[in-house]
């Protein structure tokens, strides 16, 4: 696979409530990545960068909510949510704490 286009799938990591509890029960992490990416392609991308062992990976697309600025319509882009899930024993550190 491209080098390049491996760098660029992972868009960042999505932390919310929900997130934090697949991490800490079940060895999953959560990304928003390219709408466009395949689950090969994050697959390779996570381990590529994080030197981790990834077992499965499931993805979501998130229709973007229609907004209303004012008088104006407006709405949120649609993207795309990878739920990535390690060989038990790897972890991803986002915060930095050794």
């Amino acid at each position: 696979m491209n080098q390049k286009r491996l760098m660029k799938v992972l868009l960042a990591p999505h932390i919310s409530e929900k997130s934090s509890l697949a991490a800490d029960n079940s060895y999953q992490h959560v990304f928003r990545v390219m709408t466009d990416a395949t689950k090969a392609e994050i697959k390779h991308a996570v381990e590529l960068l994080f030197s981790v062992k990834v077992v499965t990976v499931r993805t979501l697309n998130i229709k973007g909510k229609n907004k209303r600025f004012g008088a104006r319509l407006g709405g949120r882009s649609n993207w795309k949510k990878a739920y990535v899930k390690l060989v038990p024993g790897d972890d991803i550190d986002f915060v930095g704490n050794d």
